[in-house]
């Protein structure tokens, strides 16, 4: 009898929250998007951002470095580069790029020392492209997680689609990552060139490992009624 009195009331709560969340969004509808519109336009301009990033890894893959020197210059600017990006960003959005942005930086590092590491340079700069089309997808997995409706992380959770997406693609590196490993193993290149590479590789390493906990923690909110659907 007690269950029977119990799940209709918890539905209640869960329609009457939904209610006023729409109707939260419907107010701010007059001079401002809605949460659903926000989080389509984010997803759309991080969507434009890595097709743009894309283009620019595209456009400079006959730019390689010549020495150690230039190699070090070339990731120094990228690092302005990418710091300019995020003045244009909402504080949300930056949080998540200067996170992000050391595996965007290792990319543009490792494809740049390609004519520094010998023999393994191509392979190298194969593996640091399919981690450009990762680091996207991360992105935007991790943006539809930290935008989630408060109310609907209140009472359904956190967004295990996004979750899954994410530890897909952290698998996905940390393979890459442990072939970049041996690679930089057989590397016959300057000791400096190498040190350089080591630090890239720990760079992604240590942010695939955030993203990891981030995406488990994720699957652990099960929210007020989540054990309705879970």
């Amino acid at each position: 009898m007690m269950k029977k009195i119990i799940i209709p009331l918890l539905v209640l709560i869960l329609i009457t929250s939904a209610v006023l969340a729409q109707g939260q969004q419907s107010g701010q509808g007059t001079g401002n998007e809605t949460g659903q519109g926000q989080q389509v336009q984010t997803e759309q301009e991080t969507q434009n951002q890595g097709e743009n990033e894309t283009l620019t890894i595209r456009q400079r893959t006959e730019t390689r470095a010549r020495n150690v020197d230039e190699l070090k210059q070339m990731i120094q600017e990228k690092k302005q580069e990418m710091n300019q990006e995020m003045q244009s960003l909402g504080e949300k959005q930056q949080k998540i790029y200067q996170n992000q942005n050391r595996v965007r930086e290792a990319v543009h590092a490792l494809l740049a020392m390609e004519n520094l590491t010998g023999g393994i340079g191509h392979n190298v700069s194969q593996i640091a492209r399919e981690f450009n089309n990762s680091v996207q997808a991360t992105i935007r997995a991790e943006e539809r997680i930290q935008t989630r409706n408060m109310f609907v992380r209140f009472f359904a959770g956190g967004d295990e689609e996004a979750a899954g997406e994410m530890e897909q693609e952290v698998n996905r590196n940390q393979a890459r990552i442990q072939q970049l490993k041996q690679l930089m193993q057989e590397c016959d290149c300057d000791e400096e060139v190498k040190t350089m590479m080591q630090e890239q590789i720990q760079n992604m390493e240590q942010e695939q490992n955030r993203l990891q906990e981030l995406a488990q923690s994720e699957k652990k909110s099960k929210g007020l009624l989540g054990w309705l659907w879970k």
